[in-house]
């Protein structure tokens, strides 16, 4: 391996083979070029299975190519695509296999425009999730508005181009200028400012104007505060910024956009023309319409004539009406009054064999025959009970321990009032009581006799 691949050729005119020439070429620009920052425009731009970016980065008079390995592109946040402006780090080097001068890059950012059009995508994006763009917030705008704001700037040919066209087409309309800043630093709060107070003023449709300029002349009114300025505003906006082919967030948050200032102008200023015409024609549709109802009138009234009769025959056809209700009510009163009277006689013929008296009687003869069968039910019951009771006691004499008693048996008790039953429950000398069929006893135990008898041998 050479030591010094930038030595110069020596004297005996070294001859280099291509790969060898490649290698030194790739040396020395790694080496040289070691760390560098380019500013350009991506073109061409390529992403393979493997992971790997290529593109080429162009200015207008030149280009070069750039390679960004997988796990460099894997740390660039932003999404690359053609015509991206963007600043690059990386070493320059030459891929010896073609010989193609080339950039190994280690980062990439957007810049200038580029940076912009990353932040209008953003902010575009977050304001249309939150339905800011939404055809639901769209308010329609005034056919025939009468007092128009205008937020503009008050120097410059985009207030001069639409006073123009309200001129000619709409002079009677009132046009208000609310000035304000569109371009710099302080452009973006005064725009805001200035919709609050047109809003306030109660017109009847606002233009928000500025002439064309670069992505940074109008990147005032892609700022979020506009955007939301514009969205809280009840009177309808239309948005005319910039040229024809410019597009800001203000455009979509609008209630209309339009391409230029003067054709804002145009959307809300009635052409004058065109509404005298129409005036004209609603006119003659008018006058003819009024003629036909005129004579469709006319040829009915001559109709209700013809069919219209006398009153005289009309009331005596309601006075031979009125003699045949008077009729039939008459013959419908007898009839009701008939029924009637046949109905009373049937109810009192009823009330009659109902009368209090007669039941009185038979409820009378009912209580005294169940007075009767109570006083012998009660006979009946009490001679049952008493034969009951007789065989009861009788019952229970036959079983009382004091019949058993009068046979001369007695009972034994213990100290505590138990009966003694077994002579094992007794002992020697214990004081019993005995209970006779006349009176008590006090015993005492002289044997049990439980225990063993014993006698003397020697006796």
């Amino acid at each position: 391996m050479i030591k010094d691949p930038f030595q110069r050729l020596n004297l005996d005119r070294e001859v280099l083979s291509v790969s060898q020439l490649n290698n030194r070429a790739r040396l020395l620009l790694e080496d040289v070029f070691g760390g560098i920052w380019v500013e350009g425009e991506i073109s061409n731009l390529a992403k393979p299975a493997s992971g790997h970016i290529y593109f080429t980065l162009k200015d207008s008079q030149a280009q070069v190519r750039c390679a960004l390995f997988r796990q460099n592109a894997a740390k660039v946040r932003q999404a690359l695509r053609d015509g991206l402006a963007v600043k690059v780090r990386g070493k320059v080097s030459l891929f010896e296999g073609r010989g193609d001068y080339q950039l190994i890059l280690d980062a990439v950012e957007p810049a200038g425009d580029g940076a912009l059009r990353l932040a209008f995508e953003a902010l575009k994006e977050k304001l249309s999730a939150e339905g800011l763009f939404s055809a639901e917030q769209k308010v329609a705008l005034p056919p025939h508005p009468k007092r128009i704001g205008i937020i503009s700037s008050p120097t410059g040919a985009v207030i001069r181009d639409i006073i123009s066209v309200f001129r000619r087409r709409a002079p009677q309309v009132e046009l208000t200028l609310i000035p304000t800043a569109v371009q710099g630093r302080d452009a973006t709060a005064q725009i805001v400012r200035a919709l609050g107070i047109a809003d306030a003023k109660g017109f009847d449709a606002l233009i928000l104007a500025r002439g064309g300029g670069s992505l940074e002349d109008l990147w005032c009114f892609n700022e979020e505060p506009v955007a939301r300025a514009i969205a809280a505003c009840i009177t309808p906006i239309v948005s005319a910024v910039g040229h024809e082919t410019d597009v800001s967030i203000a455009d979509f948050v609008a209630d209309v956009r339009a391409p230029t200032p003067s054709a804002a102008a145009e959307l809300l200023a009635p052409d004058s023309s065109e509404l005298v015409q129409r005036l004209h024609n609603l006119k003659r549709r008018l006058n003819l319409r009024m003629q036909h109802r005129l004579e469709r009138e006319r040829m009915r009234l001559d109709g209700l004539q013809r069919r219209l009769r006398h009153p005289g025959e009309r009331l005596r056809q309601h006075a031979q009406r009125v003699d045949d209700l008077e009729m039939r009510l008459s013959r419908a009163f007898e009839r009701q009054l008939k029924n009637r009277r046949e109905r009373l006689t049937h109810l009192q013929t009823r009330l009659l064999s109902l009368h209090p008296e007669r039941n009185l009687k038979l409820l009378d003869q009912r209580l005294q025959a169940l007075s009767e069968r109570l006083q012998r039910s009660m006979r009946e019951g009490l001679k049952q009970r008493h034969l009951q009771l007789h065989s009861q006691v009788h019952t229970l004499h036959a079983v009382s321990p004091l019949a058993t008693l009068g046979r001369g048996y007695s009972i034994l008790l213990d100290e505590r009032g138990r009966a003694i039953r077994n002579a094992a429950d007794t002992r020697p000398g214990q004081r019993l009581h005995a209970k006779l069929g006349e009176g008590e006893l006090i015993v005492r135990v002289e044997d049990n006799h439980l225990a063993p008898i014993t006698l003397s041998l020697l006796d």
